[in-house]
C-alpha cells in the first residue's frame, strides 16, 4: 500500500513539473513574441512607410469627396459629417507628408494634387487608384458622384464613403499589427476608433 501510495505521489509529482515546464516554455514563446512587435520611438520599418503612403492618398481621396459636397444641399448632420472628416484628415495628410519626409522616402501624388491643379475627375486616371488599397474609389466612381442629382447625391456619397472608411480602417489594422514605429501604430488606433464611429453614424443617415 505504501509503495503503491509512493508511486502514486511520484507520479503526480512528475506530472506536476511537466506541466510547470510546459507553462514556462509557453511563457518563454509569449515573451519573445512580444519582444519582437515592440515599437519603437524613433525606428521604423517597410509596413510604417506602407501605411504612411497608403492613407496618405486614401485621405486625400476622401477629402476630394468632402469637397465634392461644396454647394450641395445636404441634410445639417450630413453637411456636419463632411467637415468632421476634413478637420480629422487634412492634419493626417500633413502628418504623413512629415513621416514620408523625415524617412527620405518619397511622397506620393494624390487626386486633390490634380484638383488643385484645375483638373477635373476625368484626368484624374486610375494611377491615383491603387487597387492594391481597400475602400479607393475609381475615377469612374468620382466622376458619377460628382455628375449625380441633387436628389442623388446625398446618397450615394454617404455608401461611397462608409466603404472608403472600411478600407482605412483595415489598412490602419493592418498597420496596428505590422507596424514599428509607435506614433504610426498610434494613428492608426485613433483612426480604427474614429472611423468605425463614423461607420455607424452614416449608416443611421442612409434612408
Amino acid at each position: 500500500m505504501r509503495t503503491n501510495r509512493t508511486t502514486r505521489a511520484l507520479s503526480a509529482l512528475t506530472l506536476t513539473t511537466a506541466l510547470a515546464l510546459t507553462a514556462a516554455a509557453c511563457g518563454n514563446d509569449d515573451a519573445s513574441t512580444d519582444t519582437s512587435s515592440e515599437v519603437s520611438t524613433t525606428e521604423h520599418n517597410d509596413a510604417d512607410v506602407e501605411f504612411a503612403s497608403n492613407m496618405l492618398q486614401h485621405h486625400a481621396q476622401a477629402l476630394a469627396m468632402v469637397d465634392l459636397t461644396i454647394d450641395r444641399t445636404l441634410d445639417p448632420e450630413v453637411q456636419q459629417l463632411a467637415e468632421q472628416i476634413r478637420d480629422a484628415q487634412a492634419p493626417e495628410i500633413e502628418t504623413f507628408t512629415d513621416w514620408l519626409t523625415d524617412w527620405d522616402e518619397e511622397v506620393p501624388e494624390t487626386v486633390r494634387d490634380h484638383a488643385n491643379a484645375g483638373h477635373d475627375m476625368d484626368d484624374m486616371g486610375d494611377s491615383m487608384n491603387d487597387e492594391n488599397m481597400p475602400g479607393m474609389m475609381s475615377s469612374d466612381d468620382m466622376s458619377a458622384l460628382e455628375d449625380a442629382s441633387d436628389g442623388e447625391f446625398q446618397t450615394m456619397w454617404l455608401e461611397m464613403m462608409i466603404e472608403h472608411h472600411e478600407g482605412a480602417v483595415e489598412m490602419a489594422k493592418t498597420e496596428q499589427g505590422d507596424g514599428r514605429y509607435k506614433d504610426a501604430v498610434d494613428l492608426a488606433g485613433n483612426i480604427v476608433t474614429s472611423q468605425t464611429a463614423e461607420i455607424e453614424t452614416m449608416k443611421g443617415l442612409l434612408p
